[in-house]
């Protein structure tokens, strides 16, 4: 147990609300000097906001924040910077259009009878880069140079301007296994020299390789703080998705694997940076349920499924017949359909109607040569807000004025309507009420029973047992177990998310 003066950096109760939620929940949080302290957490359970409370960019409804033992109150991330506190993101924040040498001193040029000292600048850029061991052409644009150059340059950049905290988040997204090697090297490096560094990242290979402890938040309240080398992995999944995962929470699937041919085959399927290539059977009338933390692959999984990202290996047939997925319009073609995770982003379009929703993917699939007619867009609108229950005073009513679950709806209705032969779902209960959760569950058993194959992607493990006749387990971007039988239950999923190697459930 440390002393508080030997961390860096303590966050105290701290609270932020937003209308109508609370973000954070009286959290608390402490960085020792030369510690690595991993922040982890699923979707929404207030690791950015945390991180943005502590470098000023939010300002906080309550608690307190201690640097070097002394309390601060950074007002915004420059004045967070000044106070010894920076931060790198997955998207690099800095101007690719200007060199690495301008990059690295924005703002505080050397200058010489008040003119940018070039020389010096691109000197002094040599010199500090040297610390990372990389030696590149600091004259030359930043755009030149890969992601994990950029990476290190922005947190030599940080660690120059700051000097006590570095917070990293998600680092590794974008880069390779060697490049990660390369960022790791640095961190151990500044680790070496009594930086504190909190490391936020979905790769849980990558936390139990680098991190000395870890804090895990979930709904926006501090779950718990442990050294990470005394915390099993099937513990820390706990932690994060919120179950006591003791034995056998499910007793099995109620579907047993359909008897009929295969219909849809990938194989060696996959895109560098998004998912390693991975193999996968889909049966007519077949579940198939995909499962893993946050950052897993899962949605990866569905994007390159249906074209969204085009893959850059592997073959996918239909009945033995090659498939062309390189685009989400051929996908189309090919009667495939995707509801994806993030409606609001990616499924609605708010400002229009219900009817016009609806009629998307139908009209793409025709082409815009062929206009689906008013009366056609009415009936097929009218039709599915019966079917589905979509609850709405009107058809022409905007699409953003309904409920969530009606949202989702809706979003379905849109792929039923093209008459699918295979359609992806992710995470089509996320933020529903009851009422529509038990309706979307149920019309994905009777899509199954009318012969249609589905891929169903969920967090909530629960809902894949009951449905899937198999299951998919992914973890750091990869397929990593695939669960059948009597082996679907929330308890065989949960070990195979933990393995620490990639064989669990094959």
């Amino acid at each position: 147990m440390q002393s508080a003066s030997s961390y860096v950096l303590s966050a105290v109760g701290i609270d932020k609300v937003f209308p109508g939620a609370r973000a954070l929940d009286r959290v608390d949080f402490s960085l020792a000097r030369g510690e690595v302290h991993a922040l982890l957490g699923e979707n929404g359970a207030g690791k950015s906001t945390l991180v943005k409370c502590l470098t000023g960019a939010y300002r906080r409804d309550g608690g307190r924040i201690l640097l070097d033992g002394g309390e601060v109150d950074p007002r915004d991330t420059l004045e967070a910077q000044k106070l010894g506190i920076g931060t790198v993101y997955q998207e690099v924040n800095l101007l690719a259009n200007l060199t690495v040498a301008e990059n690295l001193f924005l703002g505080r040029q050397p200058r010489r009878f008040g003119l940018v000292d070039a020389r010096e600048m691109n000197r002094r850029a040599r010199a500090l880069l040297s610390e990372y061991d990389l030696d590149i052409d600091v004259t030359a644009g930043l755009s030149a140079y890969s992601v994990a150059v950029q990476q290190v340059v922005a947190i030599a950049r940080a660690v120059d301007l700051s000097g006590k905290v570095l917070i990293l988040d998600e680092p590794t997204a974008s880069l390779d296994t060697h490049e990660v090697a390369l960022l790791f090297r640095i961190v151990r490096r500044l680790k070496e020299r009594g930086l504190g560094i909190v490391f936020i990242t979905h790769f849980l290979e990558q936390v139990y390789e680098i991190s000395d402890r870890i804090t895990v938040l979930r709904n926006g309240q501090l779950v718990g703080t442990r050294e990470t080398a005394a915390l099993p992995r099937r513990d820390l999944i706990a932690m994060m998705l919120g179950r006591e995962l003791v034995g056998e929470v499910g007793s099995g699937n109620r579907h047993a694997a359909p008897g009929g041919d295969v219909r849809y085959r990938f194989r060696g399927f996959g895109r560098k940076g998004h998912i390693r290539p991975f193999d996968l059977d889909v049966r007519t009338g077949e579940v198939v349920g995909i499962a893993g933390l946050l950052g897993s692959g899962r949605t990866e999984t569905a994007e390159i499924l249906f074209g969204a990202e085009r893959a850059d290996s592997g073959t996918a047939e239909a009945d033995g017949r090659p498939l062309d997925l390189s685009s989400p319009r051929a996908a189309i073609r090919e009667k495939f359909g995707f509801c994806p995770e993030d409606r609001k982003v990616d499924g609605i379009i708010g400002d229009l109607s219900v009817r016009e929703n609806i009629a998307l993917a139908l009209q793409a699939r025709r082409g815009w040569a062929r206009p689906l007619s008013r009366g056609e867009q009415d009936r097929l609108a009218d039709h599915y807000i019966r079917a589905l229950d979509i609850r709405t005073s009107d058809r022409e009513k905007p699409i953003r004025l309904l409920s969530g679950g009606n949202q989702q709806k809706a979003i379905l209705a849109r792929w039923l309507a093209t008459n699918p032969d295979f359609l992806i779902l992710d995470e089509p209960t996320r933020g529903i009420d009851v009422g529509a959760h038990a309706e979307i569950i149920r019309l994905i058993e009777e899509l199954c029973e009318k012969g249609m194959s589905l891929i169903v992607i969920s967090s909530e493990l629960e809902e894949l047992v009951a449905y899937s006749s198999r299951v998919l387990v992914l973890r750091d971007r990869a397929h990593v177990a695939e669960l059948a039988g009597e082996r679907v239950t929330t308890g065989a999923i949960v070990e195979a998310i933990a393995a620490s190697d990639g064989r669990a459930g094959t």
